[in-house]
């Protein structure tokens, strides 16, 4: 099959690499996906520039879509040419979907409704999923929630579970093309951070009683901005850090009982991973998300392109099609 790949870490144009590698047959409980699209991912960029090479080869990204034609001993035969979205194809594995086929445990690849596109279906892994769990661990401190970054792959995805959970949802952007993106989402107010103060707009737009729980990206960076925008008792449910080292507003978390939950969405355990598939299939099916698929087309030669784009802060997701 072809695949692009890469045998040492380092700049996209200098490591990745297009070409025929051996196709993968399935394992006991696994089923074989003929790959129709590639999401691309911050981490995968990470990965792919970090410090280590892991594995001596590398078939980037974990996040794609495409239809079942092959299942291992153990799955039903009936999956086959049944269409799916996958999750968690390239972690702790060497072999992720930047290639024409990918195989995993059955479980990996769900049920992708016909009215959602392949480009779509390459959205969900990593960026919905991160979304619903966070939503769903902040809907535990209450109903009125501060989602960072409304505009990014999670954000966006955020503000939609949210709304559908009831909540009031506040939304910080960092220009007007992004707030009218978090409008779109469903946000009931966006604050753009470059030319508002936040904690002065959330405070008056919650009657001075401050939010129930915040939806951090980068808590790295705006951790000073808690006390400003939390209520005693509040919560800060935080899924991304932009460095490992994190200085914290220690005596108002104190004073205020305020609890932190940090979570990867690669380790959610079996039961979480669960209520997330069964949240984004429920709201797939009614036709309920907003998908924002980059209109760029990057085909399986352009994957070092795909991947300087997520390096240079595409807006919207992007997705290689194989």
């Amino acid at each position: 099959m072809r695949a692009c790949y890469y045998d040492d870490i380092g700049a996209a144009r200098d490591v990745l690499r297009t070409g025929d590698v051996p196709t993968p047959e399935c394992g006991p409980g696994e089923v074989r996906v003929k790959l129709a699209t590639s999401g691309v991912n911050p981490v995968d960029v990470k990965v792919r520039a970090g410090r280590k090479q892991p594995w001596p080869r590398i078939i980037p990204h974990s996040d794609g879509a495409g239809t079942i034609d092959q299942v291992g001993d153990g799955v039903d035969k009936k999956r086959i040419g049944e269409r799916v979205w996958i999750w968690n194809a390239q972690w702790k594995r060497p072999f992720g979907t930047a290639a024409e086929y990918v195989a995993l445990p059955s479980a990996q690849a769900v049920a992708l409704p016909d009215k959602v596109s392949f480009a779509e279906g390459a959205c969900l892994g990593i960026p919905a999923m991160t979304a619903f769990h966070a939503v769903e661990l902040a809907m535990r401190s209450g109903k009125t929630l501060l989602v960072s970054g409304g505009a990014g792959a999670v954000g966006h995805y955020a503000i939609q579970f949210a709304k559908l959970a009831g909540a009031t949802v506040l939304t910080t952007v960092s220009s007007p093309e992004k707030a009218k993106i978090a409008k779109e989402a469903g946000a009931d107010h966006v604050i753009d951070y470059k030319t508002e103060n936040v904690g002065d707009r959330v405070m008056a737009l919650t009657d001075k009683r401050g939010v129930d729980a915040v939806v951090e990206l980068n808590i790295t960076a705006n951790a000073k901005l808690l006390p400003t925008v939390l209520r005693p008792k509040g919560s800060v449910i935080v899924y991304g850090i932009a460095g490992p080292d994190l200085s914290l507003p220690a005596q108002f978390l104190l004073s205020n009982a305020i609890g932190i939950q940090f979570f990867l969405v690669f380790e959610l355990d079996a039961a979480e991973r669960a209520r997330a598939v069964s949240g984004i299939g429920a709201a797939l099916a009614q036709g309920k998300l907003i998908h924002r698929v980059d209109p760029r087309q990057f085909g399986l030669n352009d994957t070092a392109a795909a991947h300087e784009a997520v390096e240079q802060g595409a807006s919207a997701k992007i997705v290689v099609t194989i």
